[in-house]
């Protein structure tokens, strides 16, 4: 059994970096003809301005799959995020998956088919500090996936998500670089490191594939049992830290 995309078309938005380049790779790989959304793509492509966005669907022609990848964040404590970052990332988190949302649909519905995965987060569910915009955007995420994918899926067209932990990406590096950071921070992972783009473009391609044909409306989370671990799972009893993981003695 294999993930086979052969003959279909899928669009990611976001695809220039991080988990929307390794999420373009694994369809690509899949058999899938590929179009990335971006603004750093040829032509750019901006999530947060409708027509930029309809524009794109309308050179990648009818697809099959969408990915809604695109995102930032700001980092700042709640009092001293600004009107205007906040304002920013409601437009790129949110009002990006919204507007291709909409595009995506009006697409897919004619066809009643169609296979569309959105980005969230574990910060979907929880309140990370210094992240209240970002927590914000993908708690709202969460909302626009459940509707959409109790509007869509009468008409063949089903909605997912993956719910990503700590990834290694461009967004990120700066905190893989701080092993005294990733030693507490892994603490509560159970599989005791961060994760690679590769390993959430995987559950992408999972989702978007008819191997997920009776999936919809869920979330997949990728992040290595931080959700499940309330109590953190690694000490220096039984296990050591090493460069950037936790590995038992």
């Amino acid at each position: 059994m294999r993930i086979d995309l052969s003959g279909q078309r899928a669009l990611v938005t976001g695809g220039s970096n991080g988990i929307g380049r390794a999420a373009v790779e694994a369809l690509r790989a899949c058999g899938a003809e590929v179009f990335s959304a971006d603004l750093e793509a040829n032509p750019p492509v901006d999530v947060t301005n409708p027509e930029s966005l309809q524009a794109a669907f309308e050179r990648a022609g009818p697809v099959d799959v969408v990915v809604a990848n695109a995102g930032g964040a700001v980092f700042a404590p709640l009092d001293e995020t600004t009107v205007p970052d906040w304002e920013k990332l409601l437009a790129l988190n949110l009002g990006g998956v919204f507007h291709t949302l909409r595009c995506a649909a009006a697409q897919m519905k004619p066809r009643r088919n169609g296979s569309i995965v959105i980005t969230a987060s574990t910060n979907s569910y929880d309140g990370e500090p210094g992240l209240s915009a970002y927590n914000a955007t993908k708690a709202g995420i969460l909302g626009l996936l459940h509707t959409a994918a109790g509007e869509l899926g009468p008409y063949g067209i089903r909605v997912n998500a993956v719910c990503p932990g700590l990834i290694r990406t461009r967004l990120t590096e700066d905190q893989f670089q701080q092993p005294v950071h990733l030693k507490e921070y892994f603490r509560h992972i159970p599989l005791g490191r961060g994760g690679q783009p590769e390993e959430v473009a995987h559950a992408i391609a999972f989702l978007a594939s008819p191997l997920a044909s009776f999936i919809t409306g869920a979330t997949l989370l990728i992040d290595g049992g931080q959700m499940a671990s309330k109590f953190g799972t690694w000490n220096e009893e039984k296990a050591e830290f090493v460069i950037d993981h936790w590995t038992m003695k």
